[in-house]
Order: C-alpha cells, then sequence, then structure tokens
C-alpha cells in the first residue's frame, strides 16, 4: 500500500516538472508540502487518499495540456492588448496608422 503512495507523490513531481520550463526546478515549498500530504495519508489510510493523489496527477497533466493547446491554437493570449491589435492588423493585411503618445 505504501508503494502506491510513492508512485502517487513521484508522479506528481514528474507532473510539476513536465510543467515548468527546463531551467527552472520545481520550489522546495511545493515539494515538501505535497510529501507532508502524501505522509499523512500515508498515517491515516483510506481509499480517498489514493483518489485524491490520482485526481491531482489529472488536474496537473491538464493543466499542461491546456497550456500547450493555449499557445498553439491562440497564439496572441499572452500579447499586450497594442501587441495584440497589430497582429489582428496584420493578420487581415492592414497596418496600424501610428498612434499618438503623450
Amino acid at each position: 500500500m505504501a508503494s502506491k503512495y510513492a508512485a502517487g507523490y513521484r508522479g506528481i513531481l514528474r507532473e510539476l516538472r513536465k510543467s515548468l520550463d527546463p531551467s527552472r526546478k520545481v520550489n522546495t515549498d511545493i515539494k515538501s508540502h505535497f510529501r507532508a500530504v502524501v505522509e499523512n495519508a500515508r498515517q491515516h489510510p483510506s481509499g480517498q487518499a489514493l483518489v485524491d493523489l490520482d485526481n491531482t496527477i489529472l488536474f496537473l497533466k491538464s493543466q499542461r495540456e491546456h497550456k500547450r493547446l493555449l499557445e498553439r491554437y491562440n497564439p496572441l493570449h499572452d500579447l499586450t492588448e497594442p501587441e495584440r491589435l497589430k497582429a489582428t492588423a496584420n493578420r487581415v493585411g492592414l497596418n496600424m496608422p501610428k498612434l499618438h503618445t503623450e
């Protein structure tokens, strides 16, 4: 039974690592929090704790996939408003007029 908890913990860490850029590491506070949750669940075993671990892994996978799809199919989502207007105008073959700045 303990191996299921360890596998769940490793799965959570794996998904956290996959969700970050390769140059970044998982925050140690987040790791320690998940470790404490898994240890508490192992001390007081219940079927619900394993389901919660699986749901957490599924949620992290879904968030990562959502981010990937958003970047792929909506490339303007992370631009500022002026950049978004310019990109939209360029997409339909127009050039934005020069805006007056104070």
